[in-house]
Order: structure tokens, then C-alpha cells, then sequence
């Protein structure tokens, strides 16, 4: 027979799912915080839950989640000679991610290990394994669309693929430069040189484009459109492949399924 406690352990998780902001919307100091304030006064009006532990419904937190073992095990896959070798880090986008509180806390748990899978599987295969910081022959062309005229290029500026998310163009430069604090169109050279601007531009991109994506449920394969559509319906399966595997590869370590709507 199960104690008393126990049945009331299992009844707070169980409620807790209903309300998934609670205990996930601050700091992880702060969402314990907030669970110890919860059961104290719980304690105090019930007597008889003194011996239970708060973190037995704490959410993990984004860091939590992405250990520094999982962050190597990507890192540790590219050549000792790449250029992100010594550019990113776990640190720094741990870092950044404290400028975007949303990501990573709603949906509930699944949601959220469905939510780091996906970025890191776009991360993975955007940068090579965390490899590249600058595109492929991408100094070969500016990317400048001179029809956007409200974020005019800068000469000698080329607005090619930077950061984790490979930034990319001047309409997309302008408007992180202005969110992130940087000069997006006079210096986008920032974005490879600054690892913690670098995380917040794939970050800020992610949070405008994908984020509502996987916490409606709409699967993977939508991300993968919001980031480069032209490889969906056919337009280079590999690449869509390369980043479901990854994507599916990630999951399993989180211990969660992929859910539905993998391909676009």
C-alpha cells in the first residue's frame, strides 16, 4: 500500500502538467523558488506534506537538458582544424539563452527536450557539428538585396551565412543587429567574431520563426521549411534527411519521441 505522501507526490505531478508555466518561467533558483514557496504554504495548510521534496516536480531547465556531455558529443564530431572549434560553447549559449526566457519553458517537458532537439539538429546541421562559423564560399557573394531598402547595405559589407543558423542577407542583419545591440549592417562581421552575439542571432531567428512552431505541435518538418524551405518538397531530401536524423538522434538522448510531421 502506498503512504499517504506518495498518492500526494503522484497528485502534485499530475496537476502540475496542467499548469506548464509553473515552476518553468524563471531562472531554475527561481523556479525553485517558487516551488518551495508553493509547498510551504501548502504545508502549513495541510500538515502533511513536510517530507516531501520540491524537486520532485522541478522542470529541467535548458541546462539541465543540454549537458555539457551532450554539447561535446556535437562539438568533439568536428576536425580539430575547424574555426568554430574554439568559438562555440555550452557556456555562451547557455548565456544567450537568458535573453530569450520563453525558449525552452513552454509546452511542458516533452515539448521543451522536442524544442532543444530541434535547434540543436538545425545547429548540427547548419554549422557542420559546430565546425563553421562563416558559410562555405560564402565571401563569394554579399547577399544584399538592394530591394529592401530599410536595411541598405553598407559597401564592402557581404551579408553572407554566419553564427549557428548561418544569419544570412541584409533584411535578416538589419533587424538582429537592432534586437541583439550590434551593428548588424555596418559590422556583420560581429556575428563571427562575438560567439555570445553569434548563439543570439540563432536564437533570436529561432525564437521569431520556430519556437511556436514546436509548442503548437506542428512537427519538425516545419522548422525545416521556416529555415530553408527550398530544401522541402523535394528540393534536396538529403539535407532534409541529415537534419531528421539529427533531430531524431537528439530525441532518443532526451529520452522523448519526435512526435508527427518529421519531413516538409
Amino acid at each position: 500500500m502506498k503512504a499517504r505522501g506518495s498518492t500526494l507526490v503522484i497528485a502534485s505531478l499530475g496537476a502540475s502538467n496542467s499548469y506548464s508555466q509553473f515552476g518553468t518561467s524563471g531562472s531554475q533558483h527561481d523556479n525553485k523558488r517558487e516551488i518551495a514557496a508553493f509547498f510551504a504554504y501548502v504545508t502549513h495548510e495541510t500538515g502533511l506534506l513536510a517530507v516531501l521534496l520540491p524537486e520532485a516536480i522541478v522542470a529541467q531547465s535548458v541546462a539541465d537538458i543540454v549537458t555539457p556531455a551532450f554539447f561535446d558529443s556535437i562539438i568533439n564530431q568536428a576536425d580539430g582544424g575547424c574555426e568554430g572549434k574554439n568559438f562555440y560553447s555550452r557556456d555562451r549559449f547557455l548565456e544567450a539563452v537568458n535573453s530569450y526566457p520563453q525558449f525552452g519553458t513552454e509546452g511542458g517537458q516533452d515539448v521543451i527536450k522536442r524544442e532543444i532537439a530541434a535547434i540543436f539538429a538545425h545547429f548540427t546541421h547548419e554549422t557542420g557539428h559546430f565546425c563553421y562559423i562563416n558559410e562555405i564560399d560564402g565571401s563569394t557573394r554579399t547577399f544584399c538585396d538592394s530591394s529592401k531598402t530599410q536595411y541598405p547595405c553598407v559597401p564592402g559589407k557581404a551579408y553572407f551565412g554566419r553564427g549557428p543558423l548561418q544569419l544570412s542577407w541584409n533584411f535578416n542583419y538589419g533587424p538582429a543587429g537592432l534586437s541583439i545591440g550590434f551593428d548588424g549592417l555596418g559590422a556583420p562581421e560581429t556575428v563571427a567574431n562575438d560567439p555570445l552575439v553569434s548563439f543570439k542571432t540563432g536564437l533570436l531567428f529561432w525564437m521569431n520563426n520556430c519556437h511556436s512552431l514546436i509548442t503548437s505541435g506542428q512537427g519538425f518538418g516545419a522548422t525545416i521549411r521556416a529555415i530553408n524551405g527550398i530544401e522541402c518538397n523535394g528540393g534536396n531530401t538529403a539535407a532534409v534527411n541529415a537534419r531528421v536524423g539529427y533531430f531524431t538522434s537528439y530525441c532518443n538522448q532526451f529520452g522523448v519521441s519526435p512526435g508527427d510531421n518529421l519531413n516538409c
